[in-house]
């Protein structure tokens, strides 16, 4: 008998687990039973609802099922919850599909990760979180993957401008991995987009070395690369008005003082204006170059091997804001394994990404050919109301012709 490939993707999955710990899995395949295991807050009265669905485009109908966001201009709130645990001396690594159908214009498409203690029926904007990462889209300009990390209670943005890949309003594989090592990586679609240290691409340590207080620049330092030539002189006959009354202006030879007034002849600019002369510039002989405050060690930096920890983490939510809704959220993963996401991302999104790709094509296709005869049927309709006019205007002369 044939698997499907759901059936297949779920048990290579979990051979490949057997190597990993995972510490949250959401694929949303028992239809409805996904209610029991997510919380819909109840902070505002106002929530948009969400739905179960694969959208109007997928690779496969069961496997690309996914939590849907159904009302437009609303904020989301929904967060699932899982045995508590700390990522100290481990990596972590946070991984999930989204897909913006609907072409988003502004929105979220991002996981908070929550300490266990949050209380899911009042989450809302505010609530404390240890990370925020993925797609934000507001407009052409911001299309950007945020990385927002909780540092001693303050979050922290990361310095790096990462793009985000949602202008095809297909599903798309956000990863993120934090190491023990101070190290992180963001990947989309299994390629990474982005990698470094955090204490580089964060400012969650002061900086390890400051301007030195003590330090200011001399005050015989020179940084004036070119100076004005002392023998260079302004010519005599350099300034000139930049307006003068026109030559080729002629007083009228009937002009009246008395009733004309003063007569005063047109102006024009004066092609002999030069304006303002400055002297030629020459190299500084006494140029010292550009004075560079000296820095010390900044006593207020420490370092902290512990910032990529996070104690206690127990709850994933999707805390958001669409103003057009349809984005569809699937494939949610915490593992202490890289590899463990790799693979599961190739057997989930990996393997309906291109029959998903196909169907879009497909739809985009017809509904271009429904346009084009919607086209054709208005410019036909045009054209026959166009001669019904031709018609009557014969038959207004033929009447007139019997009158006459």
């Amino acid at each position: 008998m044939l698997l499907s490939a759901t059936v297949l993707a779920l048990l290579s999955s979990l051979a490949w687990s057997v190597h990993a710990t995972v510490f949250f899995k959401e694929q949303f395949l028992d239809g409805d039973g996904w209610r029991s295991r997510w919380v819909e807050s109840k902070h505002r009265d106002d929530y948009g609802q969400w739905e179960l669905s694969a959208g109007k485009f997928y690779g496969d109908g069961e496997l690309d099922k996914g939590a849907q966001t159904s009302e437009d201009a609303h904020f989301y709130a929904l967060s699932a919850r899982f045995e508590p645990f700390s990522n100290e001396g481990k990596v972590l690594v946070v991984q999930f599909s989204v897909k913006h159908q609907q072409e988003i214009d502004c929105g979220g498409g991002y996981v908070k990760l929550f300490d266990a203690r949050l209380d899911q029926n009042l989450m809302d904007a505010q609530s404390p979180f240890y990370i925020m990462f993925g797609p934000d889209i507001c407009g052409s300009a911001k299309k950007k993957v945020h990385v927002i990390l909780n540092y001693k209670g303050q979050r922290h943005l990361i310095k790096k401008n990462i793009m985000c890949k949602q202008d095809d309003s297909l599903s798309h594989v956000y990863t993120l991995v934090l190491r023990p090592d101070q190290t992180y990586q963001v990947k989309i679609d299994n390629r990474e987009v982005a990698s470094g240290l955090l204490e580089d691409d964060w400012d969650l340590l002061p900086p390890k070395t400051i301007k030195d207080p003590l330090a200011s620049k001399p005050a015989d330092w020179d940084d004036r690369p070119t100076i004005d030539d002392p023998n260079d002189t302004k010519p005599e006959d350099w300034d000139q008005p930049e307006i003068i009354p026109d030559p080729r202006s002629r007083k009228p030879s009937d002009w009246d003082v008395g009733m004309d007034g003063k007569w005063v002849p047109r102006t024009m600019i004066n092609p002999d204006y030069k304006g303002d002369w400055t002297p030629k510039q020459i190299d500084n002989p006494n140029y010292k170059g550009q004075w560079v405050h000296p820095e010390i060690a900044n006593p207020e930096y420490v370092h902290d091997s512990d910032m990529y920890k996070f104690d206690n983490i127990g709850v994933l939510g999707l805390d958001l804001w669409q103003m057009k809704s349809g984005t569809i959220f699937d494939n949610f993963l915490i593992t202490d394994d890289i590899q463990e996401a790799e693979e599961f991302a190739r057997q989930t999104w990996g393997l309906t990404q291109a029959a998903e790709k196909k169907m879009k094509e497909e739809q985009d296709e017809l509904e271009m050919k429904k346009w084009e005869e919607e086209q054709k049927k208005t410019r036909k309709d045009n054209d026959f109301d166009f001669d019904d006019d031709k018609g009557d205007d014969e038959e207004e002369r033929k009447i007139k012709n019997i009158e006459l």
